[in-house]
């Protein structure tokens, strides 16, 4: 049941993706350029969406289960930390140089168009970057001291 409500939940959000327009990196673009051609229609769609998820969000802070009966398991965290900032900045870079984010890229590579496939590979590597990266913070190598 749970496969069958995650398919459903990401068909309709995949949907909603398409008709608002946000698989067109042309009109994504559109949308940022402040100083040529603005095209404000998206700023409606995010519009429409922080108000359902505000809605959905509200409601699923006051239960303890989800629909379907497993625990309800919200974002706690609520630092804003280098890690944060730097994502965000990347984020919004990609988004506005290839005019996708991460979840219309996959939609829109789901009709093989060239521009998603470029990238999700792009952005592939950049998760595998991270961590490989992440784990080098972490785990830094030994070193290993040279004797002249």
């Amino acid at each position: 049941m749970n496969i069958l409500a995650s398919f459903i939940c990401g068909l309709l959000f995949g949907l909603g993706l398409i008709l608002g327009g946000m698989t067109n990196p042309a009109k994504v673009i559109a949308f940022l350029d402040l100083g040529g051609a603005w095209d404000p229609s998206l700023a409606l769609v995010m519009g429409g969406a922080i108000a359902v998820a505000s809605g959905a969000f509200a409601l699923a802070a006051r239960r303890t289960r989800s629909l379907l009966g497993a625990p309800m398991q919200l974002p706690t965290a609520r630092d804003i930390d280098p890690k944060l900032v730097g994502g965000s900045l990347l984020f919004g870079a990609g988004w506005g140089l290839a005019g996708f984010c991460p979840g219309p890229a996959l939609v829109a590579l789901g009709r093989a168009a060239p521009s998603a496939l470029l990238f999700v590979g792009a952005m592939l590597l950049g998760m595998l970057a991270f961590e490989l990266f992440d784990r080098y913070l972490k785990n830094p190598a030994p070193r290993v001291a040279v004797r002249s």
